[in-house]
Formats: C-alpha cells, sequence, structure tokens
C-alpha cells in the first residue's frame, strides 16, 4: 500500500467540519471493461448515521468491498481514523474496528444463534488451548460476560426466541439480523451494513433501527449502510449519499435527497 504525500487526512468532512472517521477520495475500481467505480468520493462524520443509495448496479457493495479490504482499488485512497487504509487485508481492517455486514449472510450455518454470535467476541482467552488451563479464572469470568453480552445483543435484535436453533433454521430477515448481531458483537468503532432491511418484515425493521439508533447515540458507533427503503433512510440516516455508475452524484439530508431530480430520474430510469 503506498503512503506518498500526506500521512493524514485534514480535509473536513462534508456531513460538518470535524475530521471525518471514514474518507473515500478519487476510488477507481474495473472489472475488465467495466467500470464498477469511476472516481466514487464521499467521508463519514463519526458518530453519524449516513446512507448510500444507488440503483442496481451503481457500485455500492463494490465500495463497501474496496473499504473492508476484500478487493484493492485500481487507484484511489481510502482512509480511516486518520490513517489510509486502502491495500490492507480484511482482517488488518476488521482488527482496526471497522466492521462490515454482507447482503447475503455468512453464518455457521450447522451451529445454534448463541454460538454465532459469541464467535464474533474479539480477543477470546479459550481461542489458545494453554490460556484455557493457566488463566482458567479469567477465562470463565470473560466467558460469561461474553454470554452475557450476547444474550443482549439477541434481544436487542429480536433472537432471544431462536437462540438455541441452528442458524440454517432460520428466515431471510432472521439470518441478516444474526448478521448484523455478529457485527455489534464484535465492538465495532464503525460498521458498514449491506441492506439489513432486504427480506426483513417492516415492523422489525422498524424495531431494529429504533434500537441501532439508540446503541449508536449511547456508543458513539458510526454507520455507513447501503439502504432501499426510503422510511429507513428518511428516519434513522443523518446524511444519504446517492450513486450511479460508480460515481457519488449527489449528497445531503434526507429530505433533500429524495427530492433531488437527478436522483429521481436514475431510478426512474430516465436519467439521460
Amino acid at each position: 500500500m503506498s503512503k506518498e504525500g500526506s500521512k493524514t487526512l485534514h480535509q473536513p468532512d462534508e456531513v460538518g467540519q470535524s475530521m471525518p472517521i471514514l474518507a473515500i477520495k478519487d476510488v477507481h475500481k474495473s472489472f475488465g471493461g467495466l467500470k464498477a467505480l469511476d472516481g466514487a468520493t464521499l467521508s463519514v462524520e463519526k458518530g453519524k448515521i449516513v446512507g448510500l443509495i444507488g440503483p442496481n448496479g451503481s457500485g455500492k457493495t463494490t465500495l463497501f468491498n474496496v473499504i473492508a479490504g476484500a478487493l484493492k482499488p485500481d487507484s484511489g485512497e481510502v482512509w480511516f481514523k486518520g490513517e489510509r487504509i486502502d491495500g490492507l487485508k480484511p482482517y488488518e481492517v476488521y482488527e482496526r474496528g471497522l466492521v462490515r455486514t454482507f447482503q447475503v449472510p455468512r453464518l455457521f450455518f450447522k451451529l445454534p444463534v448463541i454460538d454465532n454470535i459469541l464467535l464474533a467476541g474479539r480477543n477470546q482467552i479459550g481461542d489458545t488451548f494453554t490460556k484455557v488451563f493457566l488463566k482458567r479464572s479469567a477465562w470463565i469470568e470473560q466467558e460469561k460476560s461474553l454470554i452475557e453480552k450476547a444474550l443482549s445483543i439477541a434481544e436487542l435484535l429480536g433472537l432471544s426466541e431462536v437462540l438455541t436453533q441452528p442458524a440454517s433454521n432460520l428466515s431471510g430477515g432472521q439470518m441478516k439480523l444474526l448478521e448484523l448481531a455478529r457485527a455489534l458483537m464484535s465492538d465495532p468503532i464503525t460498521l458498514l451494513v449491506d441492506e439489513p432491511a432486504a427480506g426483513v418484515s417492516p415492523l422489525l425493521v422498524e424495531n431494529m433501527f429504533k434500537k441501532i439508533y439508540e446503541l449508536r447515540r449511547e456508543q458513539n458507533l458510526t454507520i455507513f449502510i447501503i439502504e432501499h427503503r426510503m422510511e429507513v433512510i428518511l428516519n434513522y440516516v443523518d446524511w444519504v449519499y446517492a450513486m450511479h455508475k460508480g460515481r457519488v452524484i449527489a449528497s445531503g439530508p434526507p429530505a433533500e435527497i429524495i427530492q433531488n431530480k437527478q436522483v429521481i430520474d436514475v431510478y426512474l430510469g430516465e436519467a439521460t
């Protein structure tokens, strides 16, 4: 990863005047002759919930893959907490506190829901066989703490009734919630959330985002979310970016963006 030039980011966030926790600068990514990202540029302020919208194929998930380290950009820069991270491996990005969920949940389908959540806990003593014996008391206390945390997250997301069921038994919506539960279990600083409401009932979506909103406020959690449901965008997002053909075509408060003519034309397929 090249770090030529400035080692820190000095540009203010578009959402406010503070330094952004996440910034994407002129990112390009092509697959053969297809330009998935064509100069994508945006920033996310710490403690905010920021939405990313756009029609299918606009580059939203590709952008998340670049941010999370699953893809390396052809050019451009990705900054997180003042450090350039494009080119880092996914686990290195994760270790810095930037955690993502997936459009299609990636679960341990044969394991119970509770175990899926518990596995996401960081720095577990039980991960090392010898420490289980050398630090037995600390291991037991940590296990108790992790179980309490996992149960609390499960209750937050409405998964308490299915904790002992294998993940494969869950509905599509419940799998999305389990994916989010695992992300929250990992103590993220910033969450990249890819369409969490897809396949989830409207009532459950409303409850989920109310609780996420409260959690964001209590823990100063930053959330960057791809979402198509406008009720979510309007009620729970502080700022919105709209993408089309790999570029950001509009940004602003939710009420402004959903009335933006260019955004409306793109969604209706009438852009010229």
